[in-house]
């Protein structure tokens, strides 16, 4: 059965930061706490991530994945290949430009492999959701004053 959770919110870094947070995957496990790991294993031309092995865990759930990423100026979207845990992941980070910062819209997309009782499956959407709108702002503001 596939879940989704998705957000909106502000933060007060341009775009541009926001990008290079998202752009460095391997930043991943110092800004959110469920990725304990995240290596790229293929890039694009340009140097962007394309295939991203990350390992994950969410409460009693821990999880190896591959991802696939593709990039415009304003999204950062992932889909998985490959898991233990998720039979299919689709992500997608969506930045606009405020006056203030940054609005960001975050979706993301799961269906698991294996059926977990349904407060589980809400615990690891209440994560996701926690860590795209904690950690990615945390972060964005950081590196924005340094």
């Amino acid at each position: 059965m596939a879940v989704s959770a998705s957000t909106k919110f502000d933060i007060a870094a341009p775009p541009s930061v926001v990008m290079e947070v998202l752009q460095d995957v391997e930043s991943l496990p110092e800004w959110s706490g469920p990725h304990k790991s995240a290596e790229i294993v293929e890039e694009y031309d340009d140097g962007l991530p394309k295939i991203v092995k990350v390992k994950v865990s969410v409460g009693p759930i821990t999880d190896e994945q591959t991802l696939d990423y593709s990039w415009t100026d304003n999204t950062c979207t992932w889909d998985l290949i490959d898991s233990n845990q998720l039979a299919k992941q689709h992500g997608v980070y969506t930045l606009t430009e405020t006056p203030k910062g940054t609005h960001v819209q975050f979706d993301l997309e799961i269906d698991l492999k294996v059926k977990l009782p349904g407060l589980l499956v809400k615990q690891g959407q209440k994560t996701a959701v926690d860590t795209a709108k904690k950690g990615l702002t945390k972060e964005s503001l950081k590196r924005a004053a340094g």
